[in-house]
């Protein structure tokens, strides 16, 4: 902070001691020193509270921040939830005002999904006839 020398603290210090004299000097060094540490102390201390206003700013924006971020996520997720609520309570009046197939539809509709071969299906031969699958004429089982 202040650039002094050895020797300028020494001119001082035989300076003092010949203004003050022996018996003061002390005195005047020791109430100078505690001064000193006060004024150190006070310095530190408004360092210490500048510090800690930045940080609390920093910590007030980064709060603002999040806060912005969780309403956004909020505001998505209640969206996404609206969406979804919208579609099942559509799904739900289709499902609603469509009749239900009866038991021989659907088994219809089962087996138009089975594959060739399958008990009950026939396979297209290459002659242009029709195999069914329950026909077991023309095969020879041999034991």
């Amino acid at each position: 902070m202040f650039d002094i020398s050895f020797t300028e603290i020494l001119v001082i210090a035989v300076v003092a001691l010949v203004v003050l004299g022996p018996e003061r000097l002390p005195q005047v060094a020791r109430t100078l020193g505690h001064l000193f540490g006060r004024a150190q102390r006070y310095v530190n201390n408004v360092k210490n509270d500048i510090q800690q206003e930045m940080e609390l700013e920093e910590l007030k924006k980064f709060k603002t921040s999040v806060q912005e971020a969780a309403r956004s996520i909020e505001n998505t997720v209640r969206t996404e939830i609206n969406q979804f609520q919208d579609i099942a309570a559509g799904t739900k009046s289709v499902t609603a005002t469509d009749p239900v197939l009866p038991a021989e539809n659907m088994e219809k509709t089962a087996s138009s999904f089975d594959p060739p071969g399958a008990p009950g299906n026939s396979i297209q031969q290459p002659g242009g006839s029709k195999l069914d699958s329950n026909d077991t004429t023309g095969i020879e089982t041999h034991r």
